[in-house]
């Protein structure tokens, strides 16, 4: 199987060293020429086997050394180029093998930067001159040297194991025994086991414990592009069995029995089987997952955002289900950790509470608060929302890179122009004075009364806040996000990303006589003359209204500003959801606002709720850039229902667009 270009080195530079006379020239030759050269040379030129003709599909420059014609200096550049180094050694030459531990590996060391480390083979020649073998020689020194990669004995002469040396040497730079095994101990690294481990958790896609057999086809045909046959699969696991005894159970592989088996490989020589799966799973040859493979490329035109696609939701919905364990559609700590077991850390933290729905008793995050989350992590951090599909396996379980679990949505000029938009996710921003109730107003939107936000309301204050619910807009499920704008006086600046938004919330308290002020002051300073819909709230609707110390009273405000009507809003009792709807529904349609406010006259039961006048059944209405007439009225404009017809009292939706 071709792996992906970022995870396979581009070439391999194989370096030979040695004492003099132990036949490093003629390897080379021999190997080139397959055929032992009688007139050898000091030094061999470098040579470049193509791609084509080498077992790993990649071109290899093979360098040789000699004491006669190059210093230890330029010998130290050559060993920091090299891929991997073989030292040679004459099997009839007890002084050459000694020179490997007190010479070549010490010299190899120090030419290298500290904590890097080359592979090395060594290689016995000359062995059709003898009729013993030194490898038991050699295994020691491996022992000693976990920079060894393995051991071949050969002869130049006679042509045996050239091929497979130099095979030997182009393996330790693609698939490397080091990160995976330690010699010691006969057993898998930790970071070993740990990539593994979460292989193994990817795979068991019914959250188990335990590889079935058609997890294991899938994950065969995902790394060998090829399912295992029926006998093939029952005499893996007969070995398992045979070998450990907690390596199978109900006739499923155990995590345990898995990693045996790639143990197993990595003993018999197969590097590249566990190397092939590391690598289709995001790992690089240090065990790290690879940033590309993390990170994948995406372009983000300026004015767009970032949401989960159909692909995206459905994955993250999946996943949920997954680890509910106990069927209650909340994730207790538990399955929050058992979650995340496949990611060096979580990705939120006890703060999940105040920023999406959970569970009113326990505060566990629940499916819709789940799909919130990562909804609002895609909108304003694109590149942790790539990284974590890659650590849940989404490339593997949908067999695709990660983008296609993003939409990016259309610029946002074109929305304005369009008079609607096609977006689901839509950032509303919360701004007003000290005391307005904005932190209330933004818990609001997770259910919370002021009764039930004794501890979460300390907790927050300190810093501004997120909020994200889902609120439908005309039938459709959309999400509403509710940024909290710290912004403590009104000489303080709005930046570009402050005001920026689908929609803004200015809010005061009612029973304050100086906190409409700030919010008018705002609306003048940074939204008069903006395309942004703007709704004004008055919180604490609950204590008595006062008259506002300034030169407009609300109502008055809005009406001059063509605005709607300041929004009543409690938290006290039960929360008002209505006026998140508006909020959506103004984010939703963000240039009906003037026109409604222009050319209605009475209120229909729907849109009473904005607070806007009314559509009469006779009337013919232009509004800017369509033209539309019924009887009974037929309003057509773009909500993204396909020719869908929607029951709005009074009013219906027939076409998905406008008449221009």
């Amino acid at each position: 199987m071709v792996q992906p270009k970022f995870m396979m080195k581009k070439n391999v530079r194989i370096l030979l060293v040695g004492e003099r006379g132990v036949g490093k020239t003629s390897l080379i030759l021999s190997l080139v020429g397959e055929e032992f050269p009688e007139d050898v040379p000091p030094k061999a030129e470098e040579i470049t086997i193509p791609a084509d003709v080498t077992p790993e599909q990649v071109p290899t420059h093979i360098v040789d050394y000699s004491a006669v014609e190059q210093t230890d200096e330029q010998l130290a550049e050559e060993v920091q180029r090299a891929h991997v180094i073989c030292v040679v050694y004459s099997v009839e030459d007890e002084e050459s093998l000694e020179k490997i531990t007190t010479r070549w590996l010490p010299f190899i060391k120090s030419s290298l930067p500290e904590n890097v480390t080359c592979p090395i083979i060594l290689v016995g020649n000359k062995v059709d001159l003898v009729d013993y073998t030194t490898i038991d020689a050699m295994i020691d020194i491996m022992n000693k040297f976990p920079e060894i990669e393995s051991c071949v004995e050969c002869s130049a002469k006679t042509l045996k194991n050239i091929s497979e040396m130099f095979y030997y040497a182009q393996k330790a730079v693609l698939h490397p025994t080091s990160p995976l095994y330690l010699m010691e101990s006969q057993d898998l690294t930790p970071d070993c086991k740990k990539a593994l481990t979460r292989i193994f958790k990817i795979c068991d896609l019914d959250n188990d414990g335990l590889l079935n057999d058609n997890e294991l086809n899938a994950f065969q045909k995902r790394c060998f592009n090829g399912p295992l046959k029926p006998q093939i699969l029952e005499d893996v696991k007969s070995l398992i069995r045979k070998n450990i005894n907690d390596g199978i159970e109900k006739n499923c592989i155990t995590l345990n029995g898995f990693i045996f088996l790639h143990c197993l490989f990595i003993q018999r020589g197969r590097n590249e089987t566990t190397w092939t799966v590391l690598r289709k799973f995001g790992y690089d040859d240090k065990l790290n997952m690879a940033k590309e493979y993390l990170f994948p490329q995406i372009n983000i035109p300026s004015g767009c955002t970032t949401e989960l696609s159909y692909k995206g939701q459905k994955f993250f919905t999946t996943l949920f289900e997954r680890h509910d364990k106990d069927k209650d559609g909340a994730l207790n700590p538990s399955e929050v950790a058992d979650l995340f077991s496949t990611c060096p850390a979580a990705a939120w933290g006890a703060d999940i509470r105040r920023t999406v729905p959970t569970t009113k008793k326990n505060k566990w995050i629940t499916l819709n608060g789940f799909l919130c989350q990562w909804m609002l992590i895609t909108l304003y951090d694109i590149p942790r929302t790539l990284e974590y599909l890659a650590y849940f396996g989404y490339n593997i379980v949908e067999n695709e890179s990660q983008l296609s679990a993003i939409h990016i949505t259309r610029e946002k000029k074109l929305d304005i122009a369009k008079r609607q938009t096609s977006r689901n996710v839509y950032q509303c921003h919360v701004i007003g004075p000290k005391d307005s109730g904005k932190s209330m107003f933004c818990l609001g939107h997770l259910g919370y009364t002021t009764e039930d936000t004794a501890n979460v309301l300390h907790e927050i204050e300190m810093e501004s806040q997120c909020t994200i619910n889902v609120v439908h807009v005309y039938g459709q499920e959309k999400y509403l996000v509710l940024r909290d704008v710290d912004l403590r006086d009104i000489s303080d600046p709005l930046s570009p990303m402050e005001i920026q938004c689908d929609v803004v919330c200015l809010i005061y308290n009612v029973s304050n006589p100086k906190s409409f002020e700030f919010v008018a002051q705002i609306y003048l300073k940074y939204f008069e003359e903006s395309k942004i819909p703007v709704l004004i709230v008055g919180s604490k609707a609950d204590l008595p209204e006062v008259r506002q110390d300034y030169t407009m009273q609300p109502e008055v405000f809005c009406s001059r500003h063509k605005l709607p009507p300041p929004q009543p809003f409690t938290a006290i009792g039960r929360v008002q959801k209505e006026v998140y709807v508006k909020l959506a529904t103004m984010a939703a349609f963000p240039s009906f606002q003037a026109a409604w406010v222009m050319f209605c006259r009475k209120q229909t039961r729907h849109l009473q709720q904005l607070g806007f006048p009314s559509l009469d059944s006779q009337l013919l209405w232009k509004a800017g850039v369509g033209l539309v007439a019924e009887a009974p009225l037929y309003v057509s404009y773009g909500v993204g229902l396909h020719g869908g017809i929607v029951d709005l009292g009074t009013v219906k939706i027939i076409q998905a667009k406008w008449c221009v």
